[in-house]
């Protein structure tokens, strides 16, 4: 039985592994890991991560901190800092400014947060109308730490922190908005949780009898990172029990795991921990964002969906990488992603394409990328929404101008002359 530990800046260098790097190496990881929250797991060390071939190895990079993943100018202002010696509030300094100009709350999050009876309700969002989600103080943090993570901030900057503990609170908001049809728990990871902590909070939302509320969603990684969690942790039994309690209740219970190589799926550990999340009668869907240098291939893609099918799960996103942390590093053209969905797409049966994408969860929604056509010899994205801050945006077609360079939807212009997207200017209206 393994035994959870767990790796950063303080203690990586007593990793046995990390004998293998060169020391600029090991001071590349100090200085981006010093801007970019830096840490791993000895399960990926040890069962994930490919030591010979390390440098290419795609849980090296999802986990280690690299080179690119900052600026020339913001690698070489930090390398100085720590070359010198400089003092810890004046790196502090600098490596604040930095993160900052990393957009650190992409997709307009702050917008987000409701104010419910005059408080500014920090451990909530709202986007969507039948989703909320919730972020349980005691799970913001991971068993390791994605380097393309788009919510990186919650680890390196404070005031950019979403968190509650109050359960109550979060019955008081379900039961003034009947239309919340799903509640996500999400972080960090809430599988860091101990089961105590999750009985807190779902126990409270079965407790209150919420008709609206039919699916309670986990968003984690810990399948990848550490799959004890839900096989032989000292409570893992006891958090088992407490999902056939949520599914006795008549409760819907999805575990929402990110899977980003289909390596993740192949130890006996996370096979062990899948097939006895299914005993307890959960759902398992799967998503990941397509990223350079990780998973930019279709046969990876089509590889993993159908070894998720074999073992139960259901394939639900693919993603574009965000607008912020180390996108340059990981950002595949929107119209590469296309590509890559749509020949992995081909590879699989129908029981494989319950997947959607490429989605990019943007502000004011996630938007696919349909295809690239011409209409009116005009090259053009087709695009709609997955889902909109407006529902009634939701699953309507809207056509950008082709850029072969565009990673994201800022990059876009509209097509056929429009001066803004058809929901640009109700948008506005809704930051205001």
């Amino acid at each position: 039985m393994m035994k959870y530990r767990s790796y950063s800046l303080s203690n990586f260098r007593s990793i046995p592994q990390i004998d293998l790097l060169s020391e600029e190496q090991k001071f590349t990881i100090e200085v981006v890991g010093t801007v970019l929250p830096f840490k791993v797991s000895n399960y990926v060390i040890d069962e994930l991560i490919d030591w010979d071939h390390f440098e290419h190895d795609p849980f090296f990079i999802l986990t280690f901190p690299q080179r690119g993943m900052l600026s020339d100018e913001h690698f070489n202002e930090v390398a100085d800092l720590l070359r010198s010696d400089a003092e810890k509030s004046k790196v502090k300094q600098v490596v604040d400014r930095i993160r900052l100009q990393l957009n650190p709350n992409p997709a307009g999050q702050e917008h987000n947060v409701p104010v419910f009876n005059g408080e500014r309700l920090a451990g909530i969002q709202h986007k969507y109308r039948e989703t909320m989600l919730f972020f349980p103080s005691q799970g913001q943090t991971c068993h390791a730490y994605c380097t393309f993570c788009f919510r990186w901030s919650q680890f390196a900057l404070q005031d950019t922190k979403f968190a509650m503990k109050e359960a109550d609170l979060m019955v008081r908001y379900l039961r003034a908005h009947p239309e919340i049809s799903d509640v996500l728990f999400t972080g960090g990871d809430p599988a860091v949780m101990k089961t105590k902590f999750f009985r807190h909070y779902l126990e409270a939302i079965i407790d209150a009898d919420l008709p609206g509320v039919k699916t309670i969603r986990i968003g984690t990684k810990a399948l990848t990172y550490w799959p004890y969690r839900f096989s032989t942790d000292d409570d893992a039994e006891e958090l088992m029990d407490l999902f056939r309690k949520v599914i006795k209740s008549g409760i819907n219970l999805s575990i929402m795991a990110h899977f980003n190589h289909p390596r993740a799926l192949e130890t006996d550990a996370v096979q062990d921990a899948i097939a006895n999340i299914h005993s307890t009668g959960a759902q398992i869907r799967s998503q990941s964002p397509l990223m350079k240098h990780i998973n930019d291939h279709p046969f990876l893609w089509s590889k993993m969906w159908r070894k998720q099918v074999d073992l139960g799960i259901i394939p639900y996103y693919m993603f574009i990488a965000r607008d912020t942390g180390a996108q340059d590093y990981f950002a595949v053209t929107l119209d590469n992603a296309w590509k890559i969905f749509r020949k992995a797409y081909q590879q699989v049966s129908g029981v494989c394409r319950t997947v959607r994408g490429p989605s990019m969860s943007s502000e004011p929604g996630k938007i696919r990328i349909v295809g690239v056509s011409e209409i009116n010899g005009e090259k053009v994205f087709v695009l709609n929404f997955i889902q909109g801050r407006n529902p009634d945006w939701t699953n309507r077609p809207f056509f950008a101008k082709y850029d072969p360079d565009a990673i994201w939807i800022s990059d876009l212009k509209p097509a056929f002359g429009e001066e803004e997207f058809f929901f640009e200017e109700e948008l506005v209206s809704m930051s205001d």
